[in-house]
């Protein structure tokens, strides 16, 4: 069970169903956005006992000495540990964590732990997704009994939900740059530690945050982003690629996705990487929308905004990001070394999904905790058809502040019946992410990827 939320408002519990179609919010409510709000839509102000500041604009420039390429300098490196959330004591800060958190204690006593920092609430975008996301306030709109989205780019879409398919849109749709190119691994240690990585390149063309992006080409267009990934190593399974188009209105059209195999040297359309099928070489340990925490059409499930909360979750991850650090100093039995993490007290959206009676998922409920200052999912309690904890997602993220976008470094997806999981992102020992590659729409066709898998 989820226990009582310390709700902001009670306003918020509400739920969606497909008879729900939200208005916009009033021209008096979007002029919270910069005022009492951030421009995002966060509360600007801190906590009541001071633990969670005022957000006075995230990270406005790079720290000193940084160079674009390098692995992200720690802005915060002087900060030390507050005090460390353990087996023995987690149940003084219980109010502060989810029941998947406390879960993740309890499956290893003795080496599961959570460091607390300072409070930082770095989180930044660009003035222009800012102005944007103003606009779309009083503009965007569900569609198709909330499976699209039509009057929103670029910025959030809507900064002050009112309901919780709005609020998981959000997440999707939050800006990450506009071109990006990533070199990246996943590896899923055994019981006993032992793990081979699975290298990925993968590219990342953001339709609906391009700065020539507008409503009217987004609704006629229909795509949010191209996604392309292509595994470099090991040699068995170099070569092998996802192609994925992501709609905005995926009632009129849902996902197309292709795949290219090396043995048969053929792209296949791809129907199949949605929803609960496995994700790429996670050896079972994600769902398809897992990745990003989730992705996808939320047609599945029912979505219940059950307001906000006070939560230790994984910030300003920057050690953990370091190309000083190894994947053999990351990865360990049962979960990733917590020496390199680094948690803080934020506020988050708290977003419940409920399966759907007439559709089948191997996660029949689904808690999701949202940043309320970058609306990235920071942890993900996931429950089997019988109403148990099955699995929990915890996104470390950092601010790229070369763009600025607050993003994660490393997502990791427990399983808590196999005391396995899955780090997906590791790219300490790996060339850093391009935030202004140069991507263009014709290498985002199966013709493109099966070129590229011939040569």
């Amino acid at each position: 069970m989820i226990r009582k939320f310390a709700l902001i408002a009670s306003a918020m519990a509400l739920t969606f169903n497909s008879g729900l179609i939200q208005a916009k919010v009033s021209e008096t409510e979007a002029a919270k956005l910069g005022a009492e709000l951030t421009p995002v839509g966060a509360v600007k102000a801190g906590n009541a006992d001071g633990s969670i500041p005022a957000w006075t604009g995230g990270i406005t420039e790079p720290p000193a000495g940084y160079s674009k390429g390098d692995h992200h300098p720690d802005p915060f490196a002087d900060d030390k540990v507050l005090f460390t959330i353990t087996a023995k004591n987690y149940q003084e800060y219980a109010e502060f964590l989810s029941d998947g958190q406390k879960e993740l204690f309890k499956a290893y006593p003795d080496t599961y732990k959570m460091p607390v920092y300072q409070s930082r609430r770095s989180a930044s975008l660009p003035k222009f997704v800012y102005d944007e996301t103003a606009k779309n306030a009083v503009m965007a709109e569900l569609i198709q009994g909330g499976n699209g989205v039509k009057n929103a780019a670029i910025g959030i879409p809507f900064p002050i939900p009112q309901n919780g398919v709005e609020t998981i849109w959000n997440h999707i749709l939050r800006y990450r740059g506009e071109s990006v190119k990533r070199f990246a691994g996943q590896a899923a240690p055994t019981a006993s530690g032992d793990y081979n990585v699975i290298g990925f390149e993968e590219e990342l063309m953001q339709k609906y945050s391009a700065t020539d992006a507008t409503r009217e080409k987004l609704l006629e267009e229909n795509v949010i982003s191209k996604f392309k990934q292509s595994v470099t190593s090991p040699a068995r399974l170099a070569g092998t690629a996802l192609l994925v188009h992501e709609t905005m209105d995926q009632i009129r059209e849902p996902r197309q996705a292709w795949t290219y195999n090396t043995g048969q040297r053929r792209v296949r359309r791809a129907p199949n990487v949605a929803y609960d099928a496995p994700g790429t070489g996670s050896d079972g340990l994600r769902t398809s929308d897992d990745f990003d925490m989730f992705n996808g059409a939320p047609d599945r499930y029912n979505w219940e905004l059950k307001g906000k909360q006070e939560l230790y979750v994984a910030y300003n991850n920057y050690h953990l990001h370091s190309d000083k650090v190894s994947y053999e100093d990351i990865l360990q039995p049962g979960h990733i070394n917590p020496d390199l993490t680094r948690f803080e007290k934020h506020r988050v959206w708290v977003v419940e999904a409920t399966l759907k009676p007439e559709f089948r998922h191997i996660y029949q409920k689904r808690v999701f905790f949202i940043d309320e200052d970058s609306w990235q999912i920071q942890v993900a309690d996931m429950y089997d058809n019988r109403n148990e904890l099955y699995r929990v997602g915890i996104s470390h993220g950092i601010n790229y502040y070369e763009v600025p976008t607050q993003w994660s470094t490393l997502d990791v997806y427990h399983d808590l019946n196999s005391r396995r999981y899955l780090a997906l992102g590791l790219d300490n020992e790996e060339k850093m992410y391009e935030f202004d590659a140069d991507l263009r729409d014709r290498e985002f066709t199966p013709e493109a990827m099966r070129r590229a898998g011939r040569r």
